[in-house]
């Protein structure tokens, strides 16, 4: 048939999607068309239990009224105005609110916000905040990065560059950047529930890239406190703490990419206080807004911060923004997402179902292909053997299997990563785990 004969899809050909095999796609597509609380629902009016939070953004579930109305007010009474050089009240509103309830809270002093309009913004803002704190100090020989194999931090060349997953590095060309090697290890943690106990000696990866560079060149390390995009890889207990001890050591910054784990991912509003490690700038996105409209915004220090506030007052001290940086629909949107957040508990509401959501994927282990279980707060991933000559396949028909049954799931290779709304109940984990291992059982 036809597809301008099918009223309940639309012309596929003028959409380049994101991050997708268009061709394949395009071929059998999967079109969602409204979402309410804690399912999708598809063209054809099947529900899908969101089991990714959309892309690891609506922590409090779909289509919250309170977020919905927001944004209408905003729209009818200012739509846009800039903040280069002037301002809005909501955007001062939303920042003050975000200082109330830091990374790290009050006392981590990670209360100056810079607004982007994505993750890799985010990332792309706080690589050059930190290459221009550097410069503001005296320290300008300090140009270059340090990330991490297997690290995802947006697609700005900046993220790209620090990133460590080949695919979105092949193509296009770097700024000057180096990096750790990843975490993960199936030979000694597979299986692992919660922090895997291998592995601390990797964070010496940074003591050797020093010793390679010289501190004078590297302006700041950047990790993800849990990788999620490269299939949710956990640091090793006391990795991350060794991380900052070696940056203190050489005066280098540490960015935690927060934008998968923050508000309440792992059960306390941010990874840094799940693990109790400060680092210098945070980034963030995603549930910023609970995914209803696009925005990012960097935590900075009052260290960073007061060391660009020098020279001219009339200076600009950081020649950096976006138009759309502190938009007044996404503040809007984002103080009713952190209404929303506070009364409902859902910063850390992830502690209480944690147990039950490790129990439920680790009852995964043993049906066939699976070759490892990770998680951690309201996060999982579980990784499949490998097709011969066809990496990525078996976990994609899985993919298409579980979405036809009424469940979504996210994969990466041969990875399947689950992140449901923080709203989930336990019979809805119930639901995802069941559905994931009939599918499982009936993969080739």
């Amino acid at each position: 048939m036809d597809q301008m004969s099918k009223t309940n899809t639309p012309v596929l050909d003028n959409f380049w999607m994101p991050f997708t095999a268009n061709r394949q796609y395009k071929a059998a597509p999967r079109l969602l068309a409204a979402a309410e609380g804690m399912y999708y629902t598809d063209v054809d009016g099947k529900k899908v239990l969101d089991g990714t939070a959309g892309l690891w953004c609506c922590n409090a579930g779909h289509a919250r009224r309170r977020i919905t109305q927001a944004v209408e007010r905003q729209l009818s009474t200012l739509d846009f105005a800039p903040t280069f050089q002037m301002g809005h009240p909501v955007a001062f509103d939303f920042a003050a609110k975000l200082a109330e309830n830091p990374p790290g809270g009050p006392d981590a002093k990670l209360d100056r916000v810079f607004f982007t309009g994505s993750g890799s913004e985010s990332v792309d803002t706080a690589l050059k905040i930190a290459i221009a704190y550097q410069h503001a100090i005296g320290q300008g020989t300090r140009t270059r990065l340090i990330g991490r194999a297997k690290g995802y931090h947006g697609v700005g060349f900046g993220g790209i560059s620090v990133g460590g997953l080949v695919n979105n590095r092949r193509v296009f060309p770097q700024i000057p950047a180096d990096h750790m090697r990843h975490t993960l290890d199936l030979d000694r943690n597979a299986f692992s529930r919660g922090l895997p106990t291998h592995g601390v000696e990797l964070a010496e990866d940074l003591e050797r890239l020093v010793g390679l560079h010289g501190a004078e060149t590297i302006a700041a390390v950047i990790v993800e406190p849990m990788s999620g995009s490269a299939g949710v890889i956990l640091p090793p207990k006391g990795y991350l703490e060794r991380i900052r001890a070696i940056a203190d050591k050489y005066g280098i910054l540490v960015i935690f990419d927060e934008v998968i784990t923050g508000f309440g991912r792992l059960g306390t509003p941010f990874a840094v206080d799940y693990f109790g490690v400060v680092p210098d700038l945070v980034t963030t996105a995603k549930g910023l807004t609970n995914g209803a409209v696009p925005m990012g915004a960097v935590f900075a220090s009052r260290k960073v911060y007061d060391g660009l506030m020098t020279g001219p007052e009339n200076a600009i001290e950081l020649f950096h923004g976006y138009t759309y940086s502190g938009h007044p629909v996404a503040c809007a949107a984002g103080l009713a997402t952190m209404e929303i957040y506070a009364e409902e508990g859902l910063l850390t509401r992830a502690a209480d179902l944690a147990q039950d959501w490790e129990d439920a994927l680790h009852s995964l282990k043993g049906l066939p292909h699976v070759a490892d279980v990770r998680n951690l707060g309201l996060v999982g991933a579980v990784e499949l053997t490998s097709r011969d000559g066809a990496p990525g396949t078996r976990a994609y028909d899985v993919f298409v299997d579980c979405f036809q049954k009424g469940l979504l799931i996210r994969v990466t290779g041969d990875i399947i990563a689950l992140s449901p709304p923080l709203i989930v109940e336990r019979q809805q984990i119930g639901d995802i785990v069941s559905i994931l291992g009939d599918a499982l059982k009936r993969a080739a």
